[in-house]
């Protein structure tokens, strides 16, 4: 009955060595959960305090609250939107052909948290827009 059960468990270990092994597809599908995780800080900090004006899925309320899926405003420059969590922005921005004029307060109290977000944020919804440090960012004056 051993070899038996020798034989079954390596029938059933077989498929384990293709995705182990496997072509290239598999290993980006499988490469892709641990960046994930380098953005779940920042996926917290955006459903505590961003989710209500930019929504679930980033595309914001047109003519209210900007999009951030797709945003040509935020790809833009990535150091503008740290700072823009950072203290807020009061000035009109014009966001993939639309104009937004409505305020947005202060978000986080610290460069780490804010760089977490817009991490999160350049890498969510289909965004491609690579990440920002906190050296990149340590400029930045918290104006309160």
């Amino acid at each position: 009955m051993k070899p038996l059960t020798g034989i079954i468990v390596a029938i059933m270990l077989i498929p384990s060595l293709f995705v182990i092994v496997g072509s290239g597809a598999d290993v980006k599908r499988t490469t892709n959960l641990p960046q994930e995780n380098r953005f779940e800080k920042g996926k917290n900090i955006y459903n505590e305090k961003c989710v209500v004006c930019h929504q679930a899925n980033g595309e914001g309320i047109k003519g209210a609250f900007p999009p951030l899926a797709n945003s040509d405003y935020l790809l833009a420059d990535k150091k503008r939107a740290v700072e823009q969590v950072l203290n807020g922005s009061n000035e009109e921005m014009v966001v993939n052909g639309v104009t937004y004029k409505t305020p947005m307060p202060p978000q986080v109290d610290n460069h780490e948290d804010a760089v977490a977000v817009i991490n999160y944020v350049l890498n969510a919804w289909g965004n491609e827009g690579g990440t920002i440090s906190v050296e990149e960012v340590k400029d930045i004056k918290i104006k309160r």
